[in-house]
């Protein structure tokens, strides 16, 4: 924490498995819950410095999360695009743009929030 100079950003990164439950996810669920818990004290410790503290949670991406299995496998991407709102599983580039909007001064009133990025999954 020394080293974030006073007027900062940080942003922390959760996983939309912290609001849908999926089998053999609950040792990853409950870390990537804990780090949105994080965010709410560092938020608060870090306030007097002008440092702003949030999560992002991204939800099915296209990279190697998971040996690739949203990328590589078509049934888990079109199940994945079935029950999204959008209609398709993210991208990387979906998710980089809003990672760099909360480090800009531009959202510095943002703090201690969970923004989802995953499309609209279940609504």
């Amino acid at each position: 924490m020394p080293l974030i100079a006073d007027g900062g950003r940080i942003v922390n990164i959760s996983s939309g498995l912290t609001r849908f439950a999926y089998p053999d996810r609950v040792a990853y669920a409950a870390m990537k819950g804990a780090v949105e818990v994080m965010t709410h004290y560092m938020a608060k410790e870090l306030g007097s410095r002008r440092i702003a503290v949030n999560t992002m949670a991204p939800g099915a991406i296209q990279t190697d999360f998971s040996g690739g299995m949203v990328r590589d496998n078509p049934d888990i991407a079109r199940h994945i695009a079935e029950v999204t709102a959008l209609g398709r599983p993210g991208l990387p580039d979906d998710i980089g743009p809003m990672i760099a909007s909360q480090l800009s001064e531009d959202n510095g009133w943002v703090n201690a929030q969970q923004i989802e990025v995953f499309g609209g999954p279940a609504i």
